[in-house]
This record gives structure tokens, sequence and C-alpha cells, in this order.
């Protein structure tokens, strides 16, 4: 099933933060919006989470906010489209966990992103690699003048409006049963099953929710703008 295309939206979520929605993409035979973050650091460079399509509206917004020097990737499966933005911005340097490297050999990144921080992220970032699955990892953000969480795929928070809209009477069943849906905004069922080593998930899940955070933005699914750490806790509930 083919992706279908909308209108790119930027979103001012704080002060130097912005979510700017894509076209949707199918996955497995299942329909999922797009959405990635923009982040202005404090030497006005931009740092952009889970580039979506670079499409001309999406180039023209983000020309408006600057220029990219950071493409993120949170996890292997994020990862499509960061040779196009690649390609339009050369100078970017491009980041991921050894999960994405390994699978992205023809992308040329910067060294794992595991726990340490880099300095180029100029202090605005902190992160977490949320482990404990021998299959899957991602890294999850906070954006610190902010109090912004960024979650790739373990919240997933579709609204009953786009599961209608996209989703076959079976898969919306399917999404009810996984507790992908918003009110709950768990990860998948296959991801929370193959984290087989629960200390060190809950380990992770402890020092996300440590950070108090205000808001929540998640790349599938309606974000959270207050109450961040009460989404998180009912979010992270399976681990």
């Amino acid at each position: 099933m083919p992706g279908s295309r909308q209108e790119s939206a930027l979103v001012e979520v704080d002060s130097n933060i912005w979510i700017l929605e894509g076209d949707t993409v199918s996955f497995y035979g299942f329909c999922y919006p797009t959405r990635c973050v923009i982040i202005r650091l404090p030497s006005g460079k931009l740092w952009v989470w889970s580039p979506i399509a670079l499409t001309p509206a999406v180039r023209q917004q983000i020309d408006a906010l600057g220029t990219p020097a950071h493409l993120v990737s949170p996890n292997k499966i994020h990862h499509l489209f960061l040779q196009d933005w690649k390609a339009a911005w050369p100078e970017a340097r491009l980041w991921g966990p050894q999960s994405t490297i390994a699978k992205r050999t023809d992308l040329a990144f910067e060294p794992a992103l595991d726990e340490a921080v880099p300095d180029a992220f100029e202090g605005a970032i902190d992160m977490v690699r949320f482990s404990g699955s021998p299959v899957m990892d991602e890294l999850v953000f906070l954006h610190r003048p902010s109090a912004t969480v960024i979650l790739a795929d373990l919240s997933e928070h579709f609204s009953q409006g786009f599961l209608h809209r996209h989703w076959k009477p079976w898969q919306r069943w399917i999404a009810g049963l996984w507790g992908i849906v918003e009110g709950k905004g768990y990860a998948p069922l296959e991801w929370r099953l193959s984290f087989f080593d629960r200390r060190k998930a809950r380990s992770c899940r402890d020092r996300i929710l440590a950070w108090s955070p205000e808001r929540v933005i998640m790349a599938h699914g309606v974000w959270q703008p207050g109450n961040g750490t009460a989404f998180l806790r009912q979010a992270l509930a399976w681990v």
C-alpha cells in the first residue's frame, strides 16, 4: 500500500522546538503517519530527529528555520530519508545507534550514540538508550529547555479518527488489543515481547521518568503538550 501525501504542517511546540508532520507510509501493510522534530541549538544550528520525506514544502520550511547540522535516527526503523537530507545539506552530521549504522552501511555516520551525549549537541539534549531487547533498541531524547521527551516507537498513540481513516477494521482491532491507541500509548506488542531483560528496560524507564518532562512527542500518533510524566508512566507501564 503506497503512502499518502498531505501538506506538511510545521508546529511550534515551544521556544526553539518544532514538529513537522509528513506523509503517511506503509509498514507491513499498516498506514503510519510520520513526524520529525526540529530543535534549534544555542548556536543556531538545527538538530533534526527522524527526518521525514524531503518535499519542496518541507525544504522551504526547514530553510526558513536555519541550516540542519545534525540528522538523527532514533532506531533502525527510522532511517528512510536520511540520504535525501544529507544530499540536501552535505555538511550535516549523521547520528544513530549502532543498529541503524549497521543497517545503513551506505551512509557515513558519526560514532554510534550509546550513553554519552555528544558535545556537539551543545548541552540542549539529554539521551537514554532504551535497551533490554536483543533485536530492538531506541534512543530516547530530552530537549532540556522545553522539558520535552522525544520517542520514536516506544509509544504509539493513534487517535480513533486516524485509525478509521487509514486502518481496516481488523487492523483497528489489533490497535486496541495492543494498546497503541489514544489513552494508552504503548509500544507495539512485538516490541514489548522482545524485551527479555526487563530489569535493564526498567532502569531505562526510570531514568526517563526522572526527567519529569512536561511534553512528550512521539513519531506516530497524538503528541502530549502537557502532563508528560503522567503520560510516560502510562505508556511505559508494560515494562
